[in-house]
């Protein structure tokens, strides 16, 4: 098996387990908090790597950099941010079985953005991918009725609205990824830090204004933040191995391990319904990530 994806795998059951501990331990937080307190404890587990890792030699310097090098940084840092935030509101609004399916259909917009920005090229299964993917939404707010309802359930759900724009933003991050840590060469264990610290550095106004003590949490958000660590770091080192439209649809197909967990364990309903909008997303990833393989051309 090729590294990268390998890697990605890794990425796709971590980020899982992350979102079902989002909506089972960490409600009546909000989503800013949440993101702020975790990044400083997978700052703190993470430095040792950077500490032993890094090699001053290999860190770009901001004239290689360059303004749009730069650029690339700051807006994939505020990208995921933003993607968080709206992500964790759709989980406080919706089950994780619902919300999850939708939100990582990233996929579906990354490969639009990388055809536009990185001239890359679809192939037909990359086309059906999509499309599987995309029903997946369908599927998920299907509850009996007319051919159209599902489109209309999902087009006034607010849980729906906040995850499909949570992808969008995580989309534009992921390719944000894969040019800092492939063209701009920005080594992963400075990237991962740099992640953390930026976010932070960006979520913190909103995290001040509706800050709650977290003393008698501490333990859950640094479990959080050694997760968190882990799978930016596997999620980095994925993304400098392949293309974000080969990465993305492999590590979001952490909707099935989320779904499964949310159904289980918190026994959300529809759980069978929603079992299967997120193998649908599987699918149409998975067809994503094989049409890929040979067929993708990036010139840049």
């Amino acid at each position: 098996m090729d590294p990268g994806i390998l890697f990605a795998i890794l990425a796709a059951l971590g980020w899982g387990v992350y979102i079902f501990a989002l909506k089972r331990f960490f409600e009546g937080y909000a989503a800013a908090q949440i993101a702020v307190v975790i990044n400083l404890f997978s700052i703190t587990w993470y430095a040792p790597v950077t500490a032993t890792r890094l090699d001053s030699a290999s860190v770009p310097t901001l004239a290689e950099l360059g303004a749009l090098g730069v650029g690339v940084v700051l807006t994939t840092i505020v990208f995921i941010g933003l993607g968080f935030v709206l992500f964790v509101e759709a989980l406080d609004d919706g089950d994780v079985s619902y919300v999850t399916p939708i939100n990582k259909l990233v996929p579906v917009f990354v490969l639009p953005i990388e055809i536009v920005l990185l001239s890359a090229h679809l192939s037909p299964l990359q086309v059906a991918g999509v499309g599987v993917a995309t029903l997946a939404v369908y599927v998920a707010n299907y509850q009996g009725g007319s051919l159209f309802e599902p489109l209309r359930r999902a087009a006034n759900s607010r849980p729906a609205q906040l995850a499909l724009a949570s992808a969008a933003c995580y989309a534009v991050s992921d390719v944000g990824k894969r040019v800092a840590l492939q063209e701009l060469a920005i080594p992963t264990s400075l990237w991962v830090p740099i992640l953390f610290v930026g976010g932070t550095l960006v979520l913190l106004p909103l995290a001040v204004r509706d800050w709650r003590p977290v003393r008698g949490h501490l333990p859950r958000f640094a479990a959080a933040g050694l997760l968190v660590a882990g799978s930016e770091h596997v999620t980095s080192v994925a993304f400098s191995l392949v293309p974000a439209s080969i990465g993305s649809p492999i590590i979001n197909t952490q909707a099935i391990v989320a779904v499964i967990l949310g159904g289980v364990i918190l026994r959300e309903s529809q759980f069978g319904t929603r079992l299967v909008a997120a193998l649908l997303a599987v699918a149409g990833v998975a067809l994503i990530a094989v049409g890929d393989v040979g067929t993708l051309v990036s010139v840049v």
